[in-house]
C-alpha cells in the first residue's frame, strides 16, 4: 500500500511539474499586458472628507464605508454613458467628493454629480494642449501649447497666460531637467485664485543635434541640453491672477543661474515659498515672497553642506494654520521632519530617525498627528507611521514586512494600504489608524504559479568599510547546488535609485527570473554606496569621484559570488542601463579579467557630457574637478578591454545623449580595440513597447553567446 501511495505521489509530482509553463522573454517583457503581474484595484481612493472609499469592479465604481465595511452605493458605466455618449471605458477618477467626481475625457475635464446622475461642469481646452492640470476650486485647467501657458475655464477654452514668441523661453513646464523633485510646471493656489508657474530662458544653453531618420531626407532635431560646466537656464516664477487675468513675476535675480525649487503656497494665498539653490548646490535659501508685489519678504532659513544640498519636497502646512509648516531635510544625516514658521522660527525637529522619511501623507482631524512614510529600520522597505507633532512619539501602522503604498483619508481615521513583499504578490487592506485593525480588500494570487521559475533571495554583505550592502540573488528553476552556474550581474548603482527592495520579485524586472531559468543563470544585484534610502553619508560618498566607491562595493559582491560553490567564477557577465551603463563599462574596463562580457545601455561615458543639474551636484564642474572627471571617464580605460563589450544606445536619446557612446567607440577605433555597438533608431533614453522585447533578447543573446 505504501508503494502505491508513493507511486501516486511521484506521478502527481511529475504530472504537476510537466504542466508548468515556460516563461519566455517576450511574455516576461510584456508581462503587464499579459496578466503576469499581480492584480490590483483600479480607481482606488478615498471620497474627500468622508470614511468612504471607492474602487472599480469591472465597469462600476463601488462605494464602501470603512467603518461598517458595507457597500453604500454603486455607479455603473452605463449611468455615466447616459451623460457622456462617447465614453467607452470607465474613466480614471481624478477627484471625488461626497457628491461629485472629476475625470478627463480627451481634451476636457468633466465633473459629474453621481447623486443626481447629471453633468456639473465641462472645461474644454485646446486639443493641442499638453501638461494639463485641473483645479476644482477655480474650475479651470492650466495647460501648455509649445512654449506658452494657457488657462481654460467653463466659458473660455484658451486664455493666454504668456504670449512669448521667443522659443528660448518656456512657460508652464517642469524646469531644471526635473531635478529637485520637480515633476510639473504649474501650481494652483489653495483657493484657485492664482496660478504660479515656472518659466525658463534657455538662451544660454547650446543646442544639441539629434537626427530624425523618418523624414525624407533625414532632418535635424535640435534640443536644448545644458552640459556640465556650460551655460544653464535662467529660471523665473510667474503668477497668473484668475480674477483680473494678469500675469506678474516674482522679483528674483537668477542671472547667476541658481535654481528655483519646491514651490509652496501659504494657505491664505498671500505668499509663495521657494527653495533657492546656488548653482554649486551647496547652499539653500528658503525664501518667502509676497504675491501682491512679488518682493521677497524674508529668508525663512538657510542650509549649507560641503557636498550638496538637495531639497525635494515642498512645505506642508499644519491644519488650520497659515504660518506653521513641516519641512523635510537630511541635514542631520537622514531625511527628517522639521517644523518652522513662515517668519523663520524653527519650532522643533519633529522626527529624529536614523532612517529615511520619504514623504508626508496627511494629518488627523485635530491636527495632533502627522502621517508619514519612511523606510523604517529596513531600508529595503517602505512603511507608514503616525507621529505626534508635540512629543515626536510614533506608531508604525503598516505591520507586515514589505513595501507599502498608502492613502490616508481626509480626517486620518483610515488608511488604504497596498503592499507586497518577496512572498506576497499584493495585499490591499483598510487600516483603522486608531484601533490599528485592518480589513482585507484584495489578496492577489501569484500570477506566476503556473510557470516554472526559480527563487529570489536576499543576502546582506559587509562592505570594506563595514557598511551593510543589500543584494538580491535570482536562481533558476531546478537549481542544483552541486552544479556550476554562470552569473549575470545586473547593476544600476546611481543616486535616487534602489534595485533591491522587499517587494514582489524583490525589485527585479520579470525578464530576470525568466532569463535565469531559460539559460540556467544566476542573476545578482547589489545596491552600492551612492544609491537611495540609506542616508546622506551612504549616498554622498560618491561626491566628486563617481565610480570609485560604487565599483569597490560591486567587487565585494563579485568576491561573494566567487565564494559560492555553485558559481562558475570564470563566467561572470555584467549589464546595466544609464548610470548602470556607466557602471557596466567602468566595471568591465577598470577591472580586466573579472568579467567575460558586458552589455551597457545608454551609458554615461564622460560626465562632462551630462546635464548641469545632476552632473554638477555629484561631480562639481569639469573646471572645478578635472581630476574627478578624468578618473571617471570610461574612454580612458578602453585599452584594458579583456572580453566582449556591447554598447546599446537610442539614436535620439535626450538624457544620455549619443555622444557618450560615440566617444567611446571613437577611442576604441583609435586604439584598434574591437567593441560591438547597436542603436535603436528613433528611440530615446530607453526602449519601450514591443521593441523592448528585441532589446532584452539582444542583450541576453549577447551574454549567453560570449559569457563562456
Amino acid at each position: 500500500m505504501k508503494k502505491i501511495i508513493s507511486l501516486l505521489f511521484l506521478c502527481a509530482f511529475f504530472l504537476g511539474f510537466s504542466q508548468q509553463k515556460e516563461l519566455s522573454i517576450e511574455d516576461a517583457v510584456l508581462g503587464y499586458y499579459k496578466g503576469l503581474y499581480p492584480k490590483s484595484l483600479n480607481n482606488l481612493s478615498w471620497v474627500e472628507n468622508t470614511n468612504t472609499y471607492v474602487f472599480q469592479k469591472e465597469n462600476a465604481l463601488i462605494f464602501t464605508n470603512a467603518k461598517s465595511n458595507k457597500v453604500t452605493s454603486t455607479l455603473k458605466l452605463e449611468e455615466l454613458q447616459k451623460a457622456y455618449s462617447n465614453l467607452k471605458y470607465f474613466p480614471r477618477v481624478q477627484e471625488i467628493s461626497a457628491t461629485e467626481l472629476t475625470f478627463r475625457l480627451s481634451n476636457s475635464f468633466e465633473t459629474y454629480n453621481y447623486i443626481t446622475n447629471s453633468k456639473t461642469t465641462t472645461v474644454t481646452f485646446d486639443k493641442n494642449g499638453q501638461n494639463a492640470e485641473f483645479n476644482s476650486k477655480a474650475i479651470a485647467v492650466a495647460y501648455t501649447i509649445d512654449n506658452n501657458l494657457y488657462v481654460a475655464t467653463a466659458t473660455n477654452p484658451k486664455i493666454a497666460v504668456t504670449e512669448i514668441n521667443d522659443k528660448n523661453i518656456v512657460s508652464g513646464q517642469a524646469i531644471h531637467r526635473s531635478e529637485f523633485g520637480i515633476v510639473k510646471g504649474t501650481f494652483w493656489s489653495p483657493k484657485g485664485t492664482y496660478l504660479a508657474f515656472y518659466q525658463k530662458d534657455e538662451s544660454k544653453i547650446t543646442e544639441y543635434p539629434l537626427v530624425d531618420i523618418n523624414s525624407y531626407p533625414a532632418s535635424l532635431k535640435n534640443i536644448k541640453y545644458p552640459m556640465a560646466g556650460q551655460g544653464s537656464e535662467i529660471a523665473k516664477i510667474g503668477i497668473f491672477n484668475t480674477l483680473n487675468k494678469t500675469t506678474t513675476y516674482l522679483d528674483i535675480d537668477t542671472s547667476d543661474e541658481h535654481y528655483l525649487t519646491n514651490i509652496s503656497w501659504t494657505p491664505d494665498e498671500k505668499y509663495l515659498l521657494v527653495a533657492e539653490i546656488n548653482r554649486e548646490q551647496n547652499h539653500v535659501w528658503y525664501n518667502k515672497y509676497s504675491v501682491e508685489n512679488g518682493k521677497k519678504v524674508t529668508t525663512i532659513f538657510e542650509e549649507t553642506n560641503d557636498k550638496w544640498t538637495e531639497p525635494e519636497n515642498p512645505a506642508v502646512f499644519l491644519p488650520n494654520s497659515t504660518t506653521n509648516f513641516l519641512w523635510l531635510s537630511e541635514r542631520d544625516g537622514f531625511m527628517n521632519l522639521y517644523q518652522y514658521t513662515t517668519e523663520g522660527k524653527l519650532v522643533k525637529q519633529v522626527t529624529k530617525f536614523n532612517w529615511v522619511v520619504t514623504g508626508i501623507s496627511g494629518f488627523d482631524a485635530k491636527g495632533k498627528n502627522v502621517f508619514i512614510t519612511g523606510t523604517g529600520e529596513d531600508a529595503r522597505e517602505n512603511h507608514t507611521f503616525k507621529v505626534n507633532l508635540k512629543t515626536g512619539k510614533y506608531t508604525k501602522l503598516t505591520k507586515n514586512n514589505g513595501t507599502h503604498y498608502t492613502q490616508i483619508n481626509s480626517n486620518g481615521n483610515y488608511l488604504i494600504d497596498n503592499y507586497s513583499n518577496l512572498t506576497t504578490p499584493r495585499n490591499i487592506e483598510v487600516i483603522d489608524t486608531k484601533k490599528e485593525k485592518s480589513t482585507t480588500l484584495l489578496q492577489a494570487e501569484n500570477p506566476l504559479k503556473d510557470y516554472n521559475i526559480g527563487t529570489t533571495e536576499f543576502v546582506t554583505l559587509k562592505g570594506n568599510d563595514g557598511t551593510d550592502l543589500y543584494t538580491r540573488i535570482i536562481k533558476p528553476a531546478n537549481f542544483d547546488p552541486s552544479k556550476k552556474y554562470p552569473v549575470l550581474i545586473y547593476v544600476y548603482g546611481g543616486p535616487h535609485a534602489q534595485m533591491v527592495t522587499n517587494t514582489w520579485l524583490g525589485g527585479a524586472s520579470l525578464w530576470m527570473p525568466a532569463f535565469a531559468t531559460l539559460e540556467n543563470y544566476i542573476i545578482f544585484t547589489l545596491d552600492n554606496r551612492g544609491s537611495a534610502n540609506r542616508g546622506f553619508k551612504f549616498e554622498s560618498i560618491i561626491h566628486r569621484n563617481l565610480g570609485n566607491a560604487e565599483i569597490e562595493d560591486q567587487l565585494t559582491g563579485v568576491n561573494y559570488l566567487k565564494s559560492l560553490n555553485y558559481v562558475d567564477a570564470s563566467r561572470i557577465a555584467v549589464n546595466g542601463w544609464s548610470y548602470g551603463g556607466f557602471m557596466t563599462t567602468s566595471l568591465m574596463l577598470r577591472n580586466p579579467g573579472i568579467f567575460t562580457t558586458a552589455v551597457a545601455g545608454g551609458p554615461v561615458i564622460d560626465w562632462k557630457y551630462y546635464e548641469v543639474m545632476y552632473g554638477e551636484r555629484y561631480m562639481d564642474t569639469p573646471q572645478e574637478n578635472p581630476e574627478g572627471y578624468k578618473n571617471a571617464k570610461v574612454s580612458n580605460y578602453i585599452k584594458n578591454l579583456d572580453g566582449k563589450l556591447l554598447l546599446i544606445h537610442g539614436s535620439v536619446d535626450p538624457v544620455v545623449v549619443p555622444q557618450h557612446s560615440m566617444t567611446l567607440l571613437q577611442e576604441a577605433v583609435k586604439q584598434n580595440i574591437q567593441v560591438d555597438f547597436f542603436t535603436y533608431p528613433m528611440h530615446e533614453h530607453n526602449v519601450r513597447g514591443k521593441d523592448r522585447v528585441h532589446l532584452i533578447e539582444k542583450m541576453m543573446n549577447y551574454i549567453v553567446e560570449n559569457n563562456k
